[in-house]
């Protein structure tokens, strides 16, 4: 399903709403990008400088043939906000059922890493005159995955040139804490994602509860703060509920590449977000600003910005 939407006012937005589910009013700075369960925000990756708006690449979870995959936003905050949407089109390898998180990589202008929730890696690049295709390079599978693994979060940290790569099992509830995992980064000769060695962490979310996903989303700040987003979610209609916490450090030898991992023994929840399922986490690097983005399911899906990212 393509769709171009653009928001002008928080007016406007409370106006839609999608199949029997209430869509929330865009208030608080929310932006709505999606009006129904095919057009959420799964996961989102900064492209390019500011001209006065925040540009990212999207990713939706979508599972048919033909539903859109990743799109091109376009964001404005303040007394002019609106949220502006283009769907790219998919190029290179067949659709990918459900892409859950997608990462600028460092050092380059159009490339990317998504990631699909059983742990493929999607090394794309955006082509076309307006970059409005999305060119599979390569799928390759994360390393360590185990079983009944459920992936929605994916980033990369940066050194002295050197990568890490930092994912995680979303996990379920109480009986199932995620699993975060850690690993030296890089691409071979054949553009083929390459993983070092795996160091992993069990978290656990202190907000919020219930049928809660543990993490929904990780962002890594220049200086190695661990910032995770998880979010409940107790079916299509809600209601849903997110916070961002500061989890943990993430450190990347500038020399040797050798990845530290550490969670937090009681992570500092930054705020909590009541009525949306916050699934895409990404700070703004050289700001405090994290963009935010949610799949509220069947009430589509809804971007904002918050100073959370520290500095």
């Amino acid at each position: 399903m393509f769709l171009r939407i653009t928001m002008l006012t928080a007016a406007t937005a409370a106006l839609v709403t999608a199949g029997t589910a209430t869509a929330p009013a865009a208030n608080g700075g929310w932006q709505r990008a999606g009006d129904d369960i095919t057009s959420g925000i799964s996961g989102l990756a900064r492209t390019g400088p500011s001209d006065g708006a925040t540009h990212a690449l999207i990713v939706r979870d979508n599972k048919k043939p033909g539903e859109n995959r990743v799109a091109a936003l376009t964001f404005r905050s303040g007394r002019s906000a609106s949220a502006t949407v283009e769907p790219l089109v998919w190029s290179g390898a067949r659709e990918p059922v459900d892409l859950e998180a997608i990462e600028a990589v460092p050092g380059t202008s159009d490339e990317y890493v998504a990631l699909a929730s059983r742990g493929l890696v999607y090394h794309l690049r955006t082509t076309g005159r307006t970059g409005s295709t999305a060119e599979v390079l390569d799928v390759s599978p994360l390393p360590a995955i185990a079983d009944g693994d459920d992936y929605e979060s994916f980033a990369l940290a940066s050194r002295g040139g050197k990568l890490a790569a930092v994912w995680a099992d979303r996990g379920a509830g109480k009986s199932r804490p995620s699993t975060l995992r850690a690993a030296p980064f890089s691409f071979n000769e054949y553009g083929e994602a390459d993983f070092g060695p795996v160091t992993t962490a069990r978290y656990r979310a202190p907000y919020p509860a219930g049928e809660v996903r543990h993490v929904s989303d990780i962002s890594v700040t220049a200086k190695g703060r661990l910032l995770i987003s998880s979010a409940s979610d107790p079916g299509d209609d809600g209601p849903f509920d997110s916070a961002v916490t500061h989890a943990g450090e993430v450190a990347v030898g500038a020399r040797s590449g050798k990845v530290r991992l550490s969670v937090a023994k009681s992570p500092d929840v930054l705020r909590k977000f009541k009525g949306h399922k916050i699934e895409a986490l990404e700070c703004v690097p050289g700001s405090r600003t994290a963009l935010l983005g949610t799949d509220d399911e069947n009430a589509g899906g809804y971007v904002k910005s918050a100073a959370l990212c520290g500095n």
